[in-house]
């Protein structure tokens, strides 16, 4: 499955009346193994392409403080957002602060918005289903992800410049709509 076929899914998905998540793994329950499999690589590198300091930043903003894990649900929830908030965010962590959905989680202090930990595991979900097996997916995904980067050569990129989330000045700096949106007008 390349990345077209995966926004395709999520697409698919979206128009459900069911919370995005389980209706991804109903779509992929009707896939057979390989597919799901290669949906989560497919997942799995679109959330690498957005593991860097600067994406952690504005999950920090929107977050109100972000943890591995709660990074790890941003990513996702990321992914989730679809082809085009997600560009938009891997080109501009910044342009979150356009999504109408952020903003108004921003008005009301809802520091969940893009966070989904469910999206995480739609893969899995979807693969216990097929399989009646719940530990299948797991094994399955660890053989299938160590063959992938055998193969391709896969390695992490480049997390970029680290800087300290906590300094209100430097957060303005790099992410002046998520700083303006989450702390505020600049002091004077």
């Amino acid at each position: 499955m390349d990345t077209e076929a995966f926004w395709r899914v999520l697409d698919a998905a979206k128009g459900d009346d069911k919370p995005l998540a389980n209706s991804v793994a109903d779509h992929l329950a009707a896939m057979s193994a390989e597919e799901i499999l290669a949906f989560e690589h497919c997942f799995s590198r679109l959330r690498d392409g957005v593991h860097r300091w600067d994406m952690w930043a504005a999950a920090y903003l929107i977050g109100g403080g972000c943890s591995d894990d709660r990074f790890s649900d941003f990513t996702a929830g990321l992914v989730a957002l679809g082809c085009e908030w997600y560009e938009r965010a891997a080109t501009c962590p910044d342009s979150l602060a356009q999504h109408p959905a952020v903003g108004k989680a921003a008005a009301t202090g809802d520091q969940d918005v893009i966070f989904d930990e469910e999206f995480n595991f739609v893969s899995a979900r979807a693969y216990e289903r097929l399989s009646g097996d719940t530990d299948a997916f797991w094994e399955a995904w660890e053989a299938y992800a160590n063959a992938r980067a055998t193969t391709e050569g896969e390695e992490r990129e480049d997390m970029g410049e680290s800087f300290d989330f906590n300094d209100a000045d430097q957060m303005r700096r790099r992410l002046p709509r998520l700083a303006a949106l989450h702390l505020g007008p600049e002091p004077v």
